[in-house]
Order: C-alpha cells, then sequence, then structure tokens
C-alpha cells in the first residue's frame, strides 16, 4: 500500500515537474525573443539617424515600397469604397429612407480614418514584408550578410535602414492616394447605381471631413509602414535552415505584420479618437 502511495506521489511529482518546466522554457525563450526583437529595433533606429546613408538603395526601396504597391493598395481602396456604399445604402434605407447625405458621411471617414490606412497596410505586408524577409533570408543563408561585412560595409545600414525608412515614408503617400480611390469608388457606385446627385455628393462629403480624420489615416499609415518593414527585415534577417528557414522567416513576416496592423490599430483609434 506504501510502495503504490509512493509510486503516485512520484508520478505526480515527476509530471508536475515536467509541466513546470515546460512553462519554464517558454517563458525564458519568449522573453529571449522579445529582447533580442527589442534590441534589433533600437539599434535599427539608431542608425536611421547616423551617417552615412545609402541614398541609391533608399530611391529603389521608395520604387518598390510606393510605386509596386500602388495598383494593389489603389485596386483595394476602390473596391472598398463601392462596398462600402452599397452595404452604407442597404442599412440607411431601413431607417432614413435611403439617406443620401450619410451614406457619403460614411464612406469617407470609414476610409480616410480606418480602411484606407489598415488596407494598404494589410496588402504591403502581404507583398512587400514577404519580399523583404525573403530577400534578405536568401541573404543570410547565403552569407551575402556576411560578405558585406568583410567589404567594410554594415549590413544594417545597407540592408534594413533603406526598408524602414520607405516603409515610414512611403506608405502614408499610399494610403493618401488609396483615400481619394476609396472615396471616388463610394462616389461613382453612389452616383451611378443608386442615382444619388453628384454636387450634392461631393458637397456632403466636403462638409462632413475633418483635418483630422486624414491625419489620423496618415499617422497610422507611418506607424504600419515601420511595422511592416521592420517585421520583414528582423525575420529575414535572422533567419536560419536554408531554403526552409526563409520559408518560415517570410511566414512569419507577414503574420506578425498583419498582427501588429490590427492591434495598434486600435490603439491608435483610441489615441486619436478614445476622448470624444
Amino acid at each position: 500500500m506504501n510502495s503504490n502511495l509512493s509510486s503516485l506521489a512520484h508520478n505526480v511529482q515527476t509530471r508536475l515537474l515536467g509541466l513546470l518546466q515546460l512553462l519554464g522554457g517558454t517563458f525564458l525563450t519568449f522573453v529571449e525573443a522579445t529582447g533580442q526583437f527589442a534590441f534589433f529595433t533600437l539599434r535599427a533606429i539608431s542608425h536611421v539617424f547616423r551617417p552615412p546613408l545609402y541614398f541609391r538603395q533608399i530611391s529603389r526601396q521608395f520604387v518598390d515600397i510606393g510605386y509596386y504597391c500602388l495598383p494593389v493598395v489603389g485596386l483595394t481602396t476602390l473596391f472598398s469604397g463601392m462596398v462600402l456604399a452599397l452595404q452604407s445604402y442597404t442599412g440607411f434605407s431601413r431607417y432614413a429612407g435611403g439617406a443620401e447625405s450619410a451614406i457619403a458621411n460614411v464612406v469617407v471617414i470609414s476610409i480616410t480614418r480606418e480602411l484606407g490606412p489598415v488596407m494598404a497596410g494589410l496588402m504591403v505586408a502581404g507583398r512587400i514584408g514577404a519580399s523583404i524577409a525573403a530577400e534578405l533570408g536568401t541573404m543570410r543563408v547565403t552569407e551575402q550578410v556576411d560578405a558585406l561585412t568583410t567589404l567594410s560595409t554594415h549590413p544594417v545600414k545597407y540592408l534594413i535602414v533603406p526598408r524602414i525608412l520607405a516603409g515610414v515614408l512611403m506608405l502614408p503617400l499610399l494610403v493618401a492616394v488609396g483615400d481619394v480611390i476609396g472615396v471616388f469608388g463610394g462616389f461613382l457606385i453612389s452616383v451611378y447605381r443608386l442615382d444619388f446627385n453628384a454636387a450634392n455628393y461631393i458637397d456632403q462629403t466636403w462638409k462632413f471631413l475633418e483635418t483630422i480624420d486624414v491625419v489620423s489615416g496618415l499617422v497610422k499609415a507611418s506607424v504600419f509602414g515601420f511595422v511592416v518593414t521592420l517585421m520583414g527585415c528582423y525575420f529575414g534577417f535572422n533567419s536560419k535552415g536554408g531554403a526552409q528557414g526563409v520559408g518560415a522567416a517570410t511566414t512569419n513576416a507577414v503574420v506578425s505584420s498583419s498582427i501588429l496592423i490590427l492591434i495598434l490599430n486600435y490603439f491608435l483609434t483610441g489615441l486619436f479618437f478614445g476622448a470624444k
């Protein structure tokens, strides 16, 4: 009887220790990863404000992020504005007999505050975040990053700083263009499908639009651009394990960027409009 109790107690103790070891290992791994990411972020930011800057690399990233992402962002915001106008009309027609003026208000505030920056951030994360992680990951596993150090070129300044600067500066421009295209999409549906008066729609849009609506969206876009490029650079720069590691880095960059965009969008919205 005593031997059975001792064996049971030993098994319980072993399983409990195993569980604690698993939890402790997971926590330590999380703390280590958080510390590495924080150090990488501070290192990247510090090099942004220290010369030299590789302007050819910066201009190349401007083109990659700004020019090549414009069709994706434009199509996304265009159809978002169209769908938003249709859905708003469906909802308002149940209670306000159409509420023509309200449709313009809903479209412009939704596009400039939320849909414009969020959709642009997600599209850029899928296109540029994956591209950055794959490119840097390939350079890492093929030892091209080490070759830069051998050639007395700082890899952070040459590879990471241009991408972060381009993300922070170009994504607000993409969102500004996307806002115009999204509002235009709502205008097209409202005027040519719902038979609204074009002059009245434009007048209501200008009357309801405020500076804070546009500014908040552009600030969000700048933050999202920093997040997308930072996550792509981090996972790509620290990838290991050949082709499989590059694939994992690409996936992690896109997923983490998308999640952070949605989380930060909530906090930034609360910062700009939470007190109202």
